[in-house]
Formats: structure tokens, C-alpha cells, sequence
């Protein structure tokens, strides 16, 4: 789930520029995850002998690729991945994987008809202008994908279900508690594990706003952080961290979304208004983004994507098969695509 580069549409945004060798490594990543270089999951679903048959069309040069936009977490990689087998092997087309680094390029291919369609993104990894690029442009929305993601503070279970009971922030302010989450020097104020500063979060804020006694300490990096969660979680010592779901660490290390205050319409005008922000991160709906040429391309591939459902069990499976049980992605997806015809076969024109 680690990502060392811009990410897109997703809520861990950092902000640094993207070099040319981070480009190139992102693309020998995708490529070796969705397209030859994987061939586990393409054989899994259609076996060889199976190509050409009435059963499973013959990916047939003459028709337009299809290039779906890939980002650089797992969940995006196995969507694509998904999707690439059924659209090759069901409806005939030839599909590119596009390593997608960064919101503007995107846009711009998109609505060119460089890039086909994007099947997973973030809205509250959207910033302002991006959301009113997406809403005024001529994008087609393909629709939700079906998976809900959620930001916010996290901490494993043995925190949640042992002495300490952590099962809101209201929990948090606790003396006790607060001591067990202290840095090892010591003091008086607790110790909340951030990422990278640059992300969209508001952490320092919500904590002053709720008074509670915390200071925020980044890690510098996704791999920084799990690498303490994965500490933490050895020793049984008390962790509480900004993070997100679905990932992989989070089934690892079995943790457990802290109710924050609910984002109630007196919180969110209070916000608007410029005030502090006392409610917890939204629930992400993560959607489809198509091309306004796609119709026209290949009609039955974007009635296919619009179709294109994935749930937020489905990909935490998914998730946890790839980055704790080591499998390929392609052999992932192949997997799922096996043992789900009653589900894919309904995306199918």
C-alpha cells in the first residue's frame, strides 16, 4: 500500500514533485503487476486453450485499446487488473495500463481520450480546484465503484478491548490512557502518529479542537509508519496513528477506527465558516472516471465499467492476498474473477 510518489484521487495526498525515476520505477511496477509480466491471473481465468473460443473472444488487434489509468496503491492495481481480464478475455479488446502519477495529466487524457477511464478515486483526496475540474469538464461519471473508504485514528484491538478501552476520543482524554500513549521519555502528553505531513488531514487541528492533551509526530512516510505500527503491535504496546482503510495493515495488525465527534451539519458550516474542525473524516465513496470518447470507442466497454462493482470486503480480501500473503496481483485477480462469474457476469452487455 506504501506509495513513494504523487498519488491520485486518494486521501494520503502528498505534494512532492514526481522525478523522472520515480516515473520510470512506477511504470516497471504496473507492468509487471497488470500485463505480461503476470500471467498467473489472465491463465487462471481463460487457460490458453481456451483463447478464440466463443467462450472467451480473441483479443483482436483491430479493435481500439482500451487504456485504463492505474495509480499506485494495491486496491487500484487490482481493479484494473480485474477489469483487464474480463475486457480481454470477454469482450475482445486489447487494454494498456497507464501509470497515472498526478491529477492534471490525468484530467488532461482523460478528456482528450488518451486515457480510457480511472476506476478508483478518493473524493476526499481532491482538492478544491480538482473537484471543480472533475464537476465542470466533460468526464463521464462511471458511477461508485462500490468500495467505501475511511480515514481517521486508528488503534489495534488489544487497545480497544483491553484495560485501556479505547473506543472513542472521548476514551482518549483519559489519564491513563494518555500515559500508556506517551512518548518513552515520558511527560504529560500523549503521542499521535501522523504520516506525511504533506497529506490532506487535519490531525493538529481536531486535537486542539477537542482539547485533547496530544501532540501529533510524524513519520515522515507510509513504510515509517507501518514499520512502528508493526513494532507496536509485536510488543503489544499501545499505538494511536492517522491511517486509512481498506489497506492491508490495517487487516495485519487487526486495527480499529476510533469514533471521532460525526460530521453533523452544525460541524461542517462551523468549518465552511472558517472555524475549527471538531468532526471526524468523511466516508469515501470511491467512483469510477470515464472519458467522454469511451462511448463512442467501445460502447460496450464503458456499459461494462459502469457496471464494474467492487465492495469494500472484496478488496481488503483482495488487499491482504497481495501485500501479507505475497500473491501476484494478476494471480489475485484471476482468483477472485474465478470464483465470482454470478457476480462479473452481470457487468457483462
Amino acid at each position: 500500500m506504501s506509495s513513494p510518489v504523487v498519488t491520485v484521487g486518494r486521501p494520503a495526498r502528498p505534494r512532492a514533485v514526481v522525478g523522472l525515476v520515480a516515473a520510470l520505477l512506477l511504470a516497471l511496477a504496473v507492468t509487471a503487476c497488470t500485463s505480461g509480466g503476470d500471467t498467473d491471473g489472465d491463465e487462471a481465468v481463460t487457460g490458453s486453450s481456451d483463447e478464440g473460443s466463443s467462450e472467451f473472444p480473441a483479443r483482436d488487434a483491430r479493435r481500439p485499446t482500451i487504456r485504463l489509468g492505474v495509480t499506485d496503491w494495491t486496491g487500484a492495481r487490482i481493479n484494473v487488473a480485474i477489469a483487464e481480464l474480463l475486457i480481454e478475455r470477454r469482450l475482445g479488446y486489447p487494454v494498456e495500463a497507464v501509470p497515472v502519477l498526478d491529477m492534471a495529466p490525468m484530467l488532461r487524457d482523460l478528456e482528450s481520450g488518451e486515457l480510457d477511464a480511472v476506476l478508483e478515486l478518493w473524493p476526499s483526496g481532491l482538492i478544491e480546484s480538482e473537484r471543480k475540474a472533475i464537476d465542470d469538464g466533460p468526464f463521464v461519471d462511471l458511477g461508485p465503484l462500490g468500495v467505501e473508504g475511511k480515514v481517521g485514528w486508528w488503534v489495534p484491538r488489544y487497545v480497544v478491548d483491553g484495560e485501556l478501552g479505547v473506543r472513542s476520543w472521548e476514551d482518549l482524554g483519559d489519564p491513563d490512557v494518555v500515559a500508556a500513549l506517551a512518548v518513552p521519555s515520558g511527560g504529560d502528553r500523549g503521542r499521535f502518529l501522523g504520516t506525511d505531513p504533506s497529506y490532506e488531514q487535519y490531525d493538529e487541528e481536531l486535537i486542539e479542537a477537542l482539547e485533547l492533551p496530544y501532540d501529533v509526530d510524524y513519520s515522515g512516510s507510509d513504510a515509517a509508519t507501518e514499520a512502528e505500527v508493526a513494532a507496536a503491535t509485536a510488543a503489544g504496546r499501545p499505538i494511536l496513528l492517522y491511517w486509512w482503510t481498506p489497506t492491508a495493515l490495517v487487516a495485519r495488525h487487526d486495527l480499529v477506527n476510533v469514533a471521532l465527534p460525526p460530521r453533523t451539519d452544525e460541524c461542517l458550516a462551523e468549518r465552511a465558516a472558517g472555524g475549527p474542525t471538531r468532526c471526524d473524516y468523511p466516508v469515501d465513496r470511491l467512483f469510477k472516471l470515464g472519458s467522454p470518447a469511451l462511448a463512442d470507442k467501445a460502447p460496450d466497454v464503458e456499459g461494462f465499467l459502469r457496471a464494474f462493482r467492487l465492495d469494500t470486503d472484496d478488496q481488503l480480501d483482495l488487499i491482504d492476498a497481495v501485500e501479507n500473503e505475497g500473491r501476484a496481483v494478476g494471480e489475485a485477480a484471476g482468483a477472485w474473477v474465478d470464483a465470482n462469474g454470478d457476480r462479473w457476469s452481470a457487468w457483462l452487455p
